[in-house]
Formats: C-alpha cells, structure tokens, sequence
C-alpha cells in the first residue's frame, strides 16, 4: 500500500511548470549538439544550437500564447488533454503510413525494406500490447 502523502498525480508537478518545455528543449539540443559532436560534424552541431535555444525563448516567453502554453504544459486541462491525446494519435497514424509507404518502395526496388520493416513491426507491436495494457486497465 502506498503511503497517504502519495498522490496519483505526484511528480507530475515539474511537468506543467512553466519552466519544463524551456528547460526540456535546452536539453534536446545539448544532446543533438553531442551526437553531432561525437559524429564530428561539428558545422550542424553549432547550427543545430540556435534552433534549439530559440525553441526555449518560444516556450518561455510566449507565455500569452494558448496554443504555446498547451504544448507547454503549463496552461494544460481536460481539454488540452484531449487535443494532446488526438494530436498524438494522428501524428503516430500519418508516421506509421508513411513507414509502411517506405517499407513498400523499399521492396518494390528490390531491397529488403530495412529499416522500415522493423520499425514497423515494433510499432505493430507496441499497438497490441498497448491495447491489452489498456484493456486490463480499464
């Protein structure tokens, strides 16, 4: 049993502070700049930097914003919940046609549909078993 000073929604706090998406998109581009670092093309690294800081002042500043503060999280309700959660589903719908269009051109041309193949695959599979999660759940 979990202590009485748990709350469902505990942690979740830091997630609609003003501070998270600007914070978060900082992070982001330290962790693009790296990889474009560690692959030593530093010419993105450096440009992939600005694009990256300029999306935290966006979060940041553009506070007036309702569609700023809904991707945000700090101005987030029910109804913010439900575009996020339709937004979503149409996003992973558009991506997973399109990884089935390029698997599809991919073995029209002869080849063996990598990476595509998989990548389809495990969002098949992560469907499923998200379904059956939900489905226990509820």
């Amino acid at each position: 049993m979990p202590p009485s000073n748990c709350r469902p929604d505990a942690g979740r706090g830091y997630l609609r502070s003003r501070y998270f998406m600007p914070l978060f998109s900082l992070f982001l581009g330290a962790l693009v700049f790296t990889a474009f670092a560690i692959g030593g093309d530093m010419t993105d690294a450096l440009l992939s930097l600005p694009v990256f800081v300029g999306l935290a002042a966006l979060f940041f500043f553009a506070r007036r914003s309702e569609t700023i503060q809904g991707l945000g999280g700090a101005g987030r309700d029910e109804r913010w919940a439900m575009i996020d959660l339709t937004a979503t589903a149409a996003a992973g719908l558009v991506l997973i046609l399109v990884v089935i269009g390029a698997w599809l051109y991919e073995i029209a041309k002869g080849h063996d549909g990598s990476p595509y193949g998989e990548l389809g695959a495990i969002a098949g599979i992560a469907y499923i078993v998200a379904v059956a999660i939900l489905r226990l759940r509820g």
